[in-house]
């Protein structure tokens, strides 16, 4: 009996639910081809109606969200709305409440893609990023006082267990060693000034590597010198992990380095749990309806959901279908600019992978 899988669905706002109506149609060209089922449920979240009922994402979806196998993005974000109330109230709230402790964010030049770094093509540009993403400074602790005064004082503190980050460090060695590239983990950190909070990154990292991941090779950069190293020798890297907001920044330095956010895939991940998977690109409103936006970043989502979910060879094809699309059809990745309509790619991907 084939394998059935429960996705909930968050089409989002803008042109989420253009790319996400694509990316369903190459997981349902998946599916088909290597013989599991995928069962969707779509959910209402959103800037549209928040603006309608004035909720983001009520504990009683939250209570639902739990129940399956992984969530499916299309993007958050609405003209309309203050920025952060949506990013607060559905994206953290997920990521918190789910516990996704991990963004994983593969940065990949596919062949044909245009990359701003000169003389570097696909086989220098092929990483990926561990971000810590439940822990930092995005938990919010701290707070305002004696605001609108001349006296205000705003904090905001950056905050870490042993905990936290030994499960990061963890999924980032075994990630390293399921790669099996390069073999190589790099800490990402600021050791030289954020004193108290890299210490214990860089102590519980060369601990754990010692004691438990000795065939993993480890390396430590200090995260300006990342962003350096990104753009001058992106081929040093194989696995990179830091902390919430570091990695935050680097990963959509990356995304430029591979093309642009039309092409940038991510997931929120919990191991023991239900994960979410999103292109990085956001809501894009100006071109909602037009059918003229990229979809190849929600279709790579939606390929890292495949792999999540144990379909690696689902999720291959996925992959190989973009990259053929990348290498012969579609030479800018641009909104209304691909040469092709979003349907169109869509189909293009959707007929690659059913081979």
């Amino acid at each position: 009996m084939s394998k059935q899988y429960r996705i909930a669905v968050i089409p989002g706002d803008g042109t989420g639910p253009e790319v996400i109506r694509e990316g369903v149609k190459v997981l349902n060209a998946a599916a088909q081809r290597f013989q599991f089922k995928l069962d969707y449920i779509n959910y209402d979240l959103g800037g549209a109606r928040y603006l309608r009922t004035g909720e983001t994402c009520p504990d009683s979806v939250l209570a639902e969200l739990r129940k399956f196998d992984a969530i499916y993005l299309g993007a958050i974000g609405h003209p309309d709305v203050k920025p952060g109330i949506l990013e607060k109230g559905i994206l953290l709230a997920l990521r918190f409440a789910l516990d996704q402790y991990i963004n994983l964010r593969p940065v990949k030049l596919f062949p044909g893609v245009d990359c701003p770094l000169k003389y570097k093509g696909p086989e220098e540009i092929d990483y990926v990023v561990v971000r810590e993403n439940t822990g930092g400074l995005y938990t919010g602790t701290g707070g305002i006082s004696m605001k609108g005064s001349a006296h205000e004082v705003a904090i905001q503190n950056m905050v870490y267990s042993r905990f936290q980050v030994e499960r990061c460090l963890r999924y980032a060695f075994n990630y390293a060693r399921r790669r099996n590239k390069r073999k190589t983990l790099a800490l990402s950190g600021k050791t030289n000034v954020l004193t108290y909070v890299f210490d214990l990154w860089e102590r519980a990292f060369n601990e754990m590597g010692e004691k438990e991941f000795k065939d993993i090779k480890r390396e430590y950069y200090h995260v300006d010198a990342t962003c350096m190293w990104m753009v001058k020798n992106p081929e040093w890297f194989d696995v990179i992990v830091t902390e919430n907001l570091f990695g935050d920044i680097i990963t959509d330095l990356g995304a430029m380095t591979q093309g642009g956010m039309g092409i940038a895939a991510g997931g929120n991940i919990n191991p023991e749990g239900v994960s979410m998977f999103e292109p990085i690109g956001g809501s894009a409103p100006k071109y909602t309806g037009m059918n003229v936006i990229n979809p190849l970043a929600a279709i790579c989502a939606g390929g890292m959901m495949l792999g999540e979910l144990g379909e690696n060879a689902a999720a291959q094809a996925v992959e190989q279908a973009v990259m053929n699309v990348t290498a012969h059809k579609v030479k800018n990745l641009g909104a209304g600019k691909m040469g092709y309509s979003t349907t169109q790619v869509g189909d293009l991907v959707a007929k690659g992978v059913a081979g």
